[in-house]
């Protein structure tokens, strides 16, 4: 499913986030979205998943805008997974998973044997189809980062949106969400701070400065000296890593 967003513009209290930005999302490709804070990365994907109000512009999913969505009929579509995920209810690690089911069920209307069918497929997708009895709370945040993926899978979605969704996380539990959702072979767009993990992981990027997008392309075509300096204000020397031939980067 294509995503793209057009000639979109936020304000936030008076201040202009986002300026005119128009990005085209490559289909079944992991994009990202890097910039250094304050850069406009969360308030792109805000506005793209209607949580933050724009001030212009049009969000579209295969050239249909998102605005004459209803929220379940959006959230068949697209699915959403933040960087911290708060669920303060007793509830089992499969019960987690089956709330991406919702929009898929009338008001009041029960789980039917589908429903758990794709659960736990989901769960086992991401390794955690073994803890499906489990109490969400007593997981380590690496364990309920990957319970919050299965849910957003559970949503049978086309289009994936990450806000940092290892941001918090040790270096273990930030490689394996990554390479589970690199092989989900779906429409990913995330916002990272990570550089060398988007180079690793991702098909596409768009350098994001002041709430516009300054560079775009594959990782080897926009990562190197200048483009850091100028977004990140780092110096740092890019080059091709002699065992996959992936971009390295090395602060100097």
């Amino acid at each position: 499913m294509n995503l793209t967003a057009k000639d979109v513009e936020v304000s936030i209290s008076g201040k202009k986030i986002i300026r005119n930005l128009s990005v085209q999302i490559p289909n079944r490709k992991f994009s990202a979205l890097l910039g250094a804070n304050g850069s406009g990365k969360t308030t792109l994907l805000r506005a793209i998943y209607r949580t933050q109000k724009m001030d212009n512009g049009v969000i579209y999913l295969n050239d249909l805008d998102i605005s004459k969505f209803s929220g379940k009929k959006l959230a068949r579509k697209l699915a959403v997974m933040g960087q911290f995920n708060q669920i303060n209810f007793d509830y089992t690690v499969m019960d987690v998973a089956l709330i991406g089911r919702y929009p898929f069920h009338s008001l009041l209307e029960q789980e039917k044997e589908k429903d758990y069918e794709i659960a736990l497929e989901a769960l086992e997708k991401v390794g955690m189809k073994q803890y499906r009895e489990r109490n969400f709370q007593s997981l380590s945040g690496g364990e309920k980062q990957r319970v919050i993926l299965a849910r957003a899978l559970t949503q049978s979605p086309q289009i994936l949106i990450l806000d940092e969704p290892t941001n918090h996380l040790d270096i273990r539990y930030r490689l394996e969400i990554l390479s589970i959702i690199k092989e989900l072979n779906i429409t990913v767009l995330a916002a990272l701070h990570d550089l060398g993990l988007a180079v690793q992981f991702c098909d596409y990027l768009y350098m994001m400065k002041q709430g516009e997008i300054v560079a775009e392309g594959k990782p080897k075509q926009v990562i190197n000296h200048d483009t850091l300096w100028d977004i990140f204000e780092v110096n740092a020397e890019v080059y091709p890593s002699p065992v996959n031939g992936k971009l390295m980067i090395q602060y100097v």
